[in-house]
């Protein structure tokens, strides 16, 4: 009887659950999720597959058609929003070029993106940057689902390696 009158809240909600910053200004090292060493290609894809049959298939099926979708900018853009996300979530690919993220995403789209991706609790409705104003509805839904994608394949890759950490062990 003590169960039925215990608060189901305290399973659901974590006050300290939520977005952490992964680089702060005043650190000079963070942890980095390197994505040569645990990638959705060549790991991830394949144990989620192992772990629930075809659901790796219906999820890089995602991924690539958010991908692929036609954008009138640059495909640099895209690649650039996609690994400002993973770089927020502190995944790192060597092989690109960081400056390039700063180069193409001005500062209100950064924190545009930021708040979406890490925050999207706080704010409803997150504030577009001015400059994105005069953009098309389809280019700002097209911004919107590369976030969600590339989030939930920085949310997959962190499970998974440590679904493999844990098998290895």
């Amino acid at each position: 009887e003590a169960m039925f009158s215990a608060d189901p809240s305290r399973f659901v909600t974590d006050p300290e659950f939520g977005y952490q910053e992964f680089a702060r200004r005043e650190e000079d090292h963070f942890q980095v999720f390197r994505v040569q060493d645990y990638s959705w290609e060549d790991h991830g894809f394949s144990l989620v597959n192992r772990l629930y049959s075809d659901i790796g298939h219906l999820l890089d099926e995602r991924f690539r058609t958010v991908a692929s979708l036609p954008f009138p900018h640059s495909p640099d853009l895209k690649r650039a929003i996609w690994n400002y996300i993973h770089c927020i979530y502190g995944i790192r690919y060597d092989d690109y070029d960081y400056g390039e993220v700063n180069r193409l995403l001005e500062r209100g789209l950064k924190l545009y993106i930021k708040a979406v991706a890490c925050y999207p609790d706080s704010s409803k409705t997150p504030l577009c940057p001015l400059s994105w104003a005069p953009v098309k509805a389809s280019e700002k839904v097209h911004v919107n689902l590369l976030v969600m994608e590339a989030r939930l394949q920085a949310e997959l890759l962190y499970a998974l390696r440590a679904i493999t950490q844990y098998m290895i062990a």
